[in-house]
């Protein structure tokens, strides 16, 4: 059974929820404050940032939109990125996290990425000494893959210590996860958060036609990583679909990426208002099994962990 998550008081972690990224960054203080609105009243508790994102904006911003809603909202920061997973480089971080959060408390603390320089076991035992300070409540980590999530389980154990999330990507045109991760997140009794939902901006179909203004266009992070050919076409059915259906196509994006058996907690984001709203009205829709099927058939499913596709 995946691990309760909940506010300081009390409130469960919504069902989406929403990551910071681009406050300060391509999302003024306006934009980063209509959307934080927004979401807070499509019932959205849960709002994820970093120590990397924006330099320190993000976590600045949200802290001061945050902050009248405290108890009732789950905070998530990541530290580690940069620097590496040791003692000091985490300690140092989260200091300056919490400072910018203006928070002596945040309810998820992540590992933003796996360090194979640095014993898990130093990690960890850092992650606890926070803990037992009262600094935070549940153990996250980002980027990880499946052997490296069982192994950080497994050390956890002997500092009293689960893992509670995990955020691996996870879209209609990136479905690793499903091979190991998710599994393993249902068996573990972890709630898979899942970032990038709408593939980068893919999924929104505005990449359909010669789009220069998306982070397809203008990084090439995320060209090597969408801008692929078999990808494009999956997009361009989804919007198909959706023109079909009258929707938008990030809503059904959005509410695929949440119907996996292993329940997983999407993370929606955006740079403003407008481009958000699709991905919001997920939160009123309800995805049937039939929707699901359609959808799942339209892009590659990856092999299973034994790579042995006759027992499929």
């Amino acid at each position: 059974m995946t691990q309760t998550i909940t506010s300081p008081d009390g409130t469960p972690i919504s069902c989406f929820g929403f990551g910071t990224m681009q406050f300060g960054g391509t999302a003024s203080e306006r934009d980063s404050a209509e959307m934080f609105d927004a979401c807070v009243d499509a019932g959205i508790t849960h709002f994820d940032t970093a120590y990397l994102y924006t330099d320190g904006a993000s976590e600045k911003i949200l802290g001061k939109l945050a902050a009248p809603l405290r108890d009732r909202l789950v905070i998530a920061t990541k530290v580690g990125y940069r620097g590496g997973a040791g003692a000091k480089n985490l300690q140092a971080q989260f200091d300056v996290s919490r400072k910018r959060l203006n928070m002596d408390h945040v309810d998820i603390l992540y590992l933003h990425r796996f360090d194979p320089e640095t014993d898990i076991s130093e990690t960890l035992e850092t992650f606890a000494k926070f803990k037992s300070e009262g600094k935070i409540s549940h153990i996250g980590l980002s980027n990880f893959a499946a052997w490296q999530v069982v192994r950080a389980a497994w050390v956890g154990s002997s500092f009293g210590l689960d893992i509670s999330i995990l955020q691996p990507m996870y879209s209609l045109v990136k479905r690793q996860a499903e091979v190991e991760i998710l599994p393993m997140c249902a068996d573990l009794g972890i709630l898979p958060a899942t970032y990038s939902p709408l593939g980068g901006g893919l999924l929104t179909g505005k990449y359909n036609t010669q789009n220069t203004q998306g982070r397809l266009a203008t990084d090439d992070r995320y060209a090597a990583r969408y801008d692929v050919d078999w990808m494009r076409k999956t997009a361009a059915r989804l919007s198909e679909l959706a023109t079909d259906l009258g929707m938008h196509p990030a809503t059904l994006a959005a509410a695929w990426a949440a119907r996996h058996s292993s329940a997983p907690s999407p993370i929606l984001s955006a740079r403003n208002l407008t481009q958000l709203s699709p991905s919001l009205a997920v939160t009123h829709f309800d995805m049937n099994d039939a929707l699901y099927s359609k959808i799942t058939a339209l892009s590659q499913t990856p092999a299973p962990a034994t790579d042995r596709l006759d027992e499929t």
